[in-house]
């Protein structure tokens, strides 16, 4: 992580316009097609939250506005991406766990079993640090959700991305998602256009 000035990237209006907002969080919501997503999931044997996750940092990876974010009062730059994902402990509590992204979604895979049960096992946080910038995301799969709209704390500005339960139709299924993010990040184009390729990498997905 290392601080940049706003007004070598684009974007410096964002900066000057939405960093002193006291409400800078903008929330969408969409309804994806997962169906090859679920498809994946079940002869592959792996989880559908893990491909969630490579999924939703395959589709942010190619958005240079994902790997800045403002922290306190500065703009900061990353080199790598993270995805934190909810881990449900033995003794029933929760705790967060940072997985690494990379393309590789073999290589994810592995790193989400064993990050995610070092994680239950342990019952503590694990946190990557400094050097990844790391989307948020919460499976609330206990309930169809049409949307959430998370709280703004005004020192967590990394975006979120929260789902509830999926639906099962006659020939697809589908599964809202809430993608959260921090105006000075990024504008509408941009947050539009990773939803819309967040969909792509859920149509194409291999295992």
């Amino acid at each position: 992580m290392r601080e940049v000035n706003p007004k070598d990237t684009n974007r410096a209006k964002a900066f000057e316009l939405w960093m002193r907002s006291p409400m800078p969080m903008v929330t969408m919501t969409k309804t994806f097609d997962i169906t090859r997503l679920r498809r994946v999931a079940r002869s592959k044997g792996v989880k559908l939250n893990m491909l969630m996750c490579y999924a939703i940092g395959r589709a942010a990876s190619d958005f240079g506005e994902f790997f800045l974010l403002p922290v306190g009062d500065k703009l900061m730059q990353f080199d790598h991406l993270a995805i934190n994902t909810i881990v449900m402990t033995k003794s029933g509590g929760i705790n967060t766990c940072d997985i690494p992204f990379t393309m590789d979604i073999h290589q994810f895979a592995a790193d989400y079993l064993r990050l995610t049960d070092e994680v239950a096992a342990n019952e503590e946080d694990y946190n990557l640090g400094d050097d990844y910038m790391v989307i948020g995301t919460s499976a609330l799969t206990k309930c169809e959700l049409d949307s959430v709209v998370n709280l703004y704390a005004g020192f967590y500005n990394n975006p979120f991305v929260v789902w509830g339960k999926y639906r099962n139709g006659w020939f697809r299924t589908t599964l809202p998602i809430s993608f959260q993010f921090h105006h000075t990040q990024m504008d509408g184009p941009v947050s539009t256009g990773f939803l819309n390729r967040l969909q792509e990498v859920f149509d194409s997905i291999e295992y």
